[in-house]
């Protein structure tokens, strides 16, 4: 099954959320949650909620302020807390007691963050091009964009816009570039194309207000948690020191480094798919 599914459901706080879902509620298989990166939504996981969502459910959701989801009036609920809050809501409302957890960037540190708040929700955690430290370069690059829109008038010059911004992604083709445009701008009022999420969440971030935990206690709290970590071998954000010392750190992590490929890889690269199937092919009875 290769179609989704729209759930939509109130935060605690009661913003209004968008979640995507795939595959059979009624499967017995271990069910995923696929979590985007800092300002990506739950369109960046269909090719891989398409094939897992086969034989399992699979759900994608838009943090706030992206994507589906409402924005925040109030730019300092856009930081960890408030989403692992929307998340346990969300696993809540879906009936998914116990799920992998799939993240790439930001959302491989969150996926790493619910094993600590909610330990036996947590099966499973593969964490995409990111780590305890965080590459100052990658950072800067990261936040230099985000916090302001860059209006695109048609969706060809969006995609050249993101083939300047982003030459290390894991893209090939005309169409693959509009793809991405696709899932990066929205169009507005104006007839104009704009960023599919609230500018306004960089602000935690530079302002220095976002509480950032230790990073290294918890991924060390992966440890009894069968865990994938992947790396782009050309990534800014995750360092290759940094890698060595989480693979030296969690003597069980499945360490996969995909070669040619910056921030983030797609998941669908042959050395990442095939440890994502091992890890959940391990979790099944």
């Amino acid at each position: 099954m290769t179609e989704y599914r729209e759930l939509r459901f109130s935060a605690q706080d009661g913003l209004a959320l968008y979640c995507r879902e795939y595959g059979e509620r009624a499967s017995r298989r271990m069910p995923v949650v696929c979590l985007a990166g800092l300002t990506r939504n739950s369109k960046d996981f269909h090719a891989l909620a398409s094939r897992l969502g086969r034989d399992r459910r699979v759900l994608c959701p838009d943090y706030r302020g992206r994507g589906r989801s409402q924005y925040d009036a109030d730019w300092r609920n856009y930081q960890p807390r408030a989403y692992l809050d929307d998340l346990r809501h969300l696993t809540t409302l879906a009936q998914v007691p116990r799920a992998v957890f799939i993240g790439t960037s930001m959302g491989g540190l969150l996926s790493a963050a619910m094993a600590i708040v909610s330990p036996a929700s947590v099966a499973g955690v593969v964490m995409n091009d990111c780590g305890p430290d965080l590459d100052p370069s990658g950072l800067a690059r990261i936040f230099a964009y985000i916090g302001c829109d860059r209006v695109q008038r048609n969706w060809l010059e969006a995609a050249e816009e993101l083939r300047a911004m982003f030459p290390d992604l894991p893209l090939s083709g005309d169409e693959a570039w509009l793809d991405m445009a696709r899932s990066t701008f929205r169009e507005g009022e104006d007839g104009r194309l704009h960023f599919d999420w609230d500018v306004n969440l960089a602000r935690p971030l530079v302002s220095g207000t976002a509480a950032i935990p230790d990073l290294w206690t918890i991924f060390r709290g992966l440890a009894k948690i069968p865990t994938v970590a992947v790396r782009g071998a050309r990534s800014d954000v995750l360092s290759a020191a940094t890698f060595a010392r989480m693979a030296a750190t969690n003597r069980d992590l499945a360490a996969i480094v995909v070669p040619g490929v910056g921030h983030a890889p797609s998941l669908s690269e042959p050395p990442a798919r095939a440890a994502i199937d091992a890890l959940l092919a391990g979790l099944e009875p």
